[in-house]
């Protein structure tokens, strides 16, 4: 069978390797042969079309829960594989909150074994950084690693005692491994549903303050500060957080941060009438929350968008406010929310230098920025490169329902917006996986 599959005629956007122009990209057994002209010898034996399309690296998702093991009621790995070949993710990193939790080698592999089998997207699982995420004892992250864990993470469940998070970090940096972390503080905010202002307030939601994510994120600067351990900011919210990100990076801390594609558009003005489908974790907060978000994001203080793909059912989000699940399902989602952030942007062009798109900078934030994130050998497209690539249209307008999402979460506050961008291909290991 011949593995030499060419893709040409379309606008190769490549952020880490400077490249948007229109060109051919050549793909052979599975790796990034060339672009431009075709390498010696090369006979394609499948050719997409892709005039007036976009050709990038396949999406680097940082946060995407599958469900499994322990919620397929929600969602199954097959579903939301399905999923992120729909939105272009061509890996993707799953939090350990499964159920069982990701604490033991055998369950990471067992996952990874699953995943693999359905030829779709790499996933990479996040393992828990103590027992049960019970915040007491650490798992053995060595051998985690050796599973095919790519860090290690509390998910949502805070550490209540900072000594045991000193020692996470301490062994972290002992082997080079990273920490991801949620800034939320153990008391302040818990049981809270929605922002503190005006609006919860008004609505009579129970509040969380962005003290929750600062007061966290001082401790985690000071641990930082004390071990060299190098940390993953999971999820940023509040402009004042990313006012100490941006001290911390300028300290020269080894942190970086993402923010979930939601909160680059959404404020808590967004709950409107209870609707359940804007709640999530951490809650949309300000206008002046999201205006920071958004300029974060262009002057690189935030380093990657995520999905933060959570797929929830009817019988969990079907509820009042206040005891609907949060979450929202995102995988879909992620590249035109994505473009939306750059027409937004576009704007702002006069500040950049004219050299890189708000299209391109959009495209390295879910892409190349992610997969350094990671530790992965993905998101770019140089010639030896694994060949995953998302070919998408940037003009094509779609309208977000429950009908068009192949996740098993239905969920949104998306639903019933019209976005611009729709992936025509996604292909995996030079593998035409999905085609619309």
């Amino acid at each position: 069978m011949n593995n030499h599959l060419h893709i040409k005629n379309g606008r190769l956007i490549d952020p880490a390797n400077g490249i948007d122009a229109v060109t051919d990209l050549y793909i052979i057994d599975g790796k990034v042969a060339a672009t431009g002209s075709a390498p010696a010898g090369f006979n394609a034996g499948n050719c997409i079309d892709a005039t007036g399309l976009v050709v990038a690296p396949g999406l680097v998702d940082l946060s995407a829960r599958l469900r499994e093991p322990g919620y397929e009621y929600k969602a199954t790995l097959k579903s939301e594989m399905q999923a992120a070949m729909q939105g272009g993710v061509t890996s993707l990193i799953c939090p350990p909150d499964t159920d069982p939790v990701l604490d033991e080698p055998g369950l990471v592999e067992m996952l990874k074994h699953r995943a693999s089998k359905l030829q779709q997207a790499n996933v990479h699982p996040l393992g828990a950084l103590t027992m049960g995420l019970k915040g007491k004892s650490l798992t053995e992250m060595m051998e985690l690693t050796e599973a095919g864990c790519i860090g290690f993470s509390q998910a949502e469940e805070v550490i209540e005692d900072t000594t045991v998070l000193l020692r996470a970090m301490q062994y972290a940096k002992t082997f080079g491994f990273t920490v991801w972390v949620r800034p939320q503080d153990a008391h302040i905010g818990r049981g809270g549903i929605a922002h503190s202002g005006p609006l919860a307030s008004r609505l009579g939601l129970a509040g969380v303050p962005v003290m929750s994510e600062t007061i966290a994120l001082h401790t985690v600067f000071e641990l930082v500060r004390a071990t060299g351990a190098r940390v993953h900011l999971c999820r940023m919210s509040s402009a004042a957080g990313l006012e100490l990100v941006k001290a911390a990076k300028k300290e020269g801390l080894p942190v970086t941060c993402d923010v979930a594609v939601h909160h680059v558009h959404m404020t808590d003005a967004d709950i409107g009438f209870f609707d359940s489908n804007a709640r999530v974790t951490p809650p949309f907060r300000s206008q002046r929350d999201r205006d920071a978000i958004r300029a974060a994001l262009y002057d690189g203080t935030i380093d990657a968008i995520c999905s933060d793909h959570t797929p929830v059912d009817d019988d969990e989000k079907l509820l009042p406010f206040g005891e609907a699940s949060p979450g929202a399902t995102g995988l879909e989602l992620l590249l035109s929310l994505a473009i939306k952030w750059a027409d937004d942007y576009a704007g702002m062009q006069h500040g950049a230098a004219a050299s890189s798109t708000p299209l391109a900078r959009a495209i390295a934030k879910i892409t190349i920025d992610a997969a350094r994130i990671a530790g992965l050998k993905v998101g770019q497209l140089a010639p030896g490169a694994p060949a995953d690539v998302v070919v998408f249209d940037p003009a094509a307008r779609w309208t977000v329902e429950a009908s068009a999402l192949a996740s098993q979460g239905k969920h949104t506050p998306f639903l019933g917006y019209e976005l611009a961008g729709q992936v025509k291909a996604t292909i995996v290991g030079g593998r035409i996986a999905f085609q619309r």
